[in-house]
């Protein structure tokens, strides 16, 4: 961002296929998260405020910077069906971010969730909208729209690089992030991790009492039992 620009707006970032996208769809952050290689969740404080939590779908990335909200608002013009909205803020608990009407009009426009490491307000008005909204928390103060900001970049959001572009899954676990570039390799993850997933709740339902495996990790000459 040059020292006169207000607002950067990128349109043309990357964006996965339908298919890929499509790949994540309905599949549980905790499994996203294995299949990523055990990483890739926003910071535990970033919830779901509203009744609904559970979607997919490609991230807008709004970086807004503290009090203000011009950039994503702004982002309401880059975004296609199924897209979430991403908006970084620091960490500003201060003021919210966006509120109901924000929401309305993202939903409107076909976005599928909203994301923040911010603050959001009027809880009931976002759960009549009823997208998921994620945040750190609620706050009736007002931000401001005078930027600087942009939309359709990159940010940091609940310590996770989060690019314009990459995949989002959410829950009432929190949020995990695919990036664009590692989307098609986790995607070929996915089934070996939901087999041995179901393959503990099998062994757990059927009354085991400890899993297989530590039987083993317990034999090593490296593990210590002490009797008294």
């Amino acid at each position: 961002m040059s020292n006169e620009s207000v607002l950067v707006l990128r349109t043309g970032f990357p964006r996965p296929d339908d298919d890929l996208r499509d790949a994540f769809e309905g599949v549980p952050t905790g499994v996203a998260c294995d299949a990523r290689g055990r990483i890739g969740a926003l910071a535990f404080d970033i919830r779901p405020v509203t009744r609904c939590a559970a979607f997919t779908g490609v991230a807008v990335v709004v970086d807004a910077g503290a009090a203000d909200n011009l950039a994503a608002w702004a982002s309401l013009k880059l975004v296609r069906r199924g897209d979430v909205i991403v908006i970084a803020t620091g960490g500003h608990t201060g003021c919210s971010v966006i509120g109901d009407n924000f929401a309305a009009m993202a939903k409107n426009a076909g976005v599928a969730a909203i994301v923040t490491d911010g603050v959001v307000r009027d809880v009931d008005g976002l759960n009549e909208v009823g997208i998921p909204v994620f945040a750190r928390g609620l706050s009736p103060n007002s931000p401001w729209k005078n930027g600087p900001g942009s939309a359709g970049l990159a940010a940091v959001v609940g310590g996770a690089n989060v690019s314009s572009g990459d995949i989002l899954v959410g829950d009432v676990d929190g949020v995990a992030c695919i990036p664009l570039a590692e989307a098609r390799e986790t995607a070929d993850r996915l089934g070996a991790v939901r087999d041995k997933e179901s393959a503990m709740e099998a062994s757990w339902r059927s009354g085991v009492t400890s899993p297989a495996w530590l039987d083993d990790v317990l034999k090593r000459p490296d593990i210590e039992w002490v009797d008294q």
